[in-house]
């Protein structure tokens, strides 16, 4: 009788063990309260990362766009509507901003999601938000395909996943914005995408195009030129950007493998992405946000920008990691 209470003493310990353990596995794990600041970080590969930490919440990287811009713009501009929802954390991709450039020039698309996902592991954190702006969406949207287990939750904001159809769209809408001789040769579909995107270029930037296609209002460009003026310009990333076949992926047949909830911010008046590109995007568990803006959102509707957020926060809160 005693060996019989004990055997089943045990068994009973072991039992309770069991569901213990299977609780604990199945409760969110806590979220890693980071100290804000600006924490050195290096890569495998020796290049040194500018990151700087600031806000409270849940923690949330920002990947900036160009190729080759910087996080200090969107950190002034966009931080006071997210640094109290998020945990935010700014990094300059290499070859970006305060960033270190490659010795050996590696800026490839692999190379840019390892690099984040050093990032992560340096920081500690089990898994983050991954907030994306324009050409920073390309890189977004392959590491969260690479790393699922890593993402808690997606932002875009006029992010492109298809460079070829952005630069479609910036070249048929920048014809609509400065006067050519002939539009003839622009819309040539036998002559390459690249030579009259290309072809286009100084004409826009001669004739101020990119402000009307990307900006409703001059205040949201002088805002963000004065946000930029922080930028020392030395990064080398955007000129290799553009001309490297990783980042010329169609990015949106990604998207229906990315189970996250995810926010796509679209502006309306956003003609260097394409008002509509946001419509190829896939996500099983996407919301979008379409604002009255051009492709700076938080600068233009700063309102909107964070009453979209929020709403998605919402999302979020209960979530597992």
């Amino acid at each position: 009788m005693f060996h019989f209470l004990r055997r089943a003493y045990i068994f009973a310990l072991l039992f309770c063990s069991l569901l213990l353990a299977r609780q604990l596995l199945a409760s969110p794990k806590p979220v890693l309260a980071l100290t804000n600041g600006t924490p050195s970080i290096t890569t495998s590969d020796g290049v040194m990362l500018f990151a700087k930490i600031s806000g409270r919440g849940i923690p949330c990287v920002f990947v900036h766009g160009g190729p080759g811009a910087w996080s200090g713009m969107p950190e002034a501009l966009a931080g006071p509507n997210l640094e109290d929802k998020f945990q935010m954390i700014w990094f300059d991709q290499r070859g970006s901003g305060r960033s270190a450039n490659d010795p050996k020039h590696n800026y490839s698309l692999d190379r840019m999601v390892q690099d984040m996902e050093e990032l992560r592991q340096q920081l500690g954190l089990e898994s983050w938000v991954v907030m994306a702006h324009s050409f920073g969406g390309t890189i977004a949207t392959e590491y969260a395909a690479r790393y699922p287990q890593r993402v808690r939750g997606m932002v875009l904001l006029n992010c492109t996943l298809n460079l070829r159809e952005s630069m479609k769209s910036t070249l048929e809408n920048g014809l609509n914005v400065v006067s050519v001789p002939d539009k003839a040769p622009y819309l040539d579909e036998s002559k390459p995408l690249d030579e009259r995107f290309g072809m286009l270029m100084p004409q826009l930037s001669a004739q101020n195009g990119w402000f009307k296609l990307q900006y409703r209002t001059e205040a949201g460009l002088q805002k963000v030129t004065e946000a930029d003026k922080g930028n020392p310009g030395t990064g080398e990333f955007g000129g290799y950007g553009f001309r490297l076949p990783d980042y010329r992926k169609d990015f949106t047949t990604l998207t229906s493998q990315i189970k996250v909830p995810v926010l796509v911010v679209t502006g309306k008046y956003d003609y260097c992405i394409g008002p509509e590109h946001y419509k190829q995007f896939h996500f099983p568990n996407q919301q979008v946000a379409q604002l009255q803006t051009g492709h700076v959102p938080f600068v233009e509707e700063p309102a909107a920008f964070r009453k979209a957020v929020l709403s998605y926060v919402k999302k979020l809160s209960n979530r597992s990691i």
